[in-house]
């Protein structure tokens, strides 16, 4: 957590937090999809990630994404902004925020020898069918379009 969001979390508390923030589409040359696996019992995730404090959301994408996975991207397109109810979610310590998330079709650049964050246990690609259950409820027809 950075020390802006930090400095929030010691104002309120577990209370509801709304947070800016982006995730990535990222998908190989099969079509499958790019996904994270939490490190902290989570399960799998899109790459994503908060917005900072004046940082654009496609710098934020491309530094969230090098974070987490280790790989540098090219932001193609917004695929959609979402939020909502359906995107609350309380962590297991209790916090709870409710994202607004602007959604980027990247490509991949180039992979680094940059350590991933801890907050990764895993990446794996998967098709469509095989799917496991998102913390959040991103449509599919967005994160599997052909555009």
């Amino acid at each position: 957590m950075s020390p802006y969001f930090k400095q929030l979390r010691g104002r309120i508390g577990h209370d509801l937090l709304l947070m800016p923030s982006i995730a990535a589409v990222i998908r190989d040359a099969q079509g499958r999809l790019l996904l994270q696996e939490k490190s902290s019992g989570e399960g799998w995730s899109l790459p994503a990630g908060a917005i900072e404090p004046g940082e654009s959301p496609e710098h934020a994408v491309r530094r969230e994404v090098l974070e987490e996975t280790g790989f540098e991207v090219a932001p193609q397109e917004i695929l959609g902004v979402l939020g909502g109810r359906d995107f609350r979610h309380v962590y297991p310590n209790g916090d709870a925020v409710e994202y607004t998330v602007v959604l980027y079709r990247c490509t991949v650049i180039s992979e680094t020898s940059a350590a991933r964050d801890p907050e990764t246990k895993s990446l794996r690609y998967f098709e469509m069918p095989e799917m496991p259950r998102l913390a959040l409820p991103y449509p599919m027809e967005m994160l599997f379009s052909s555009s």
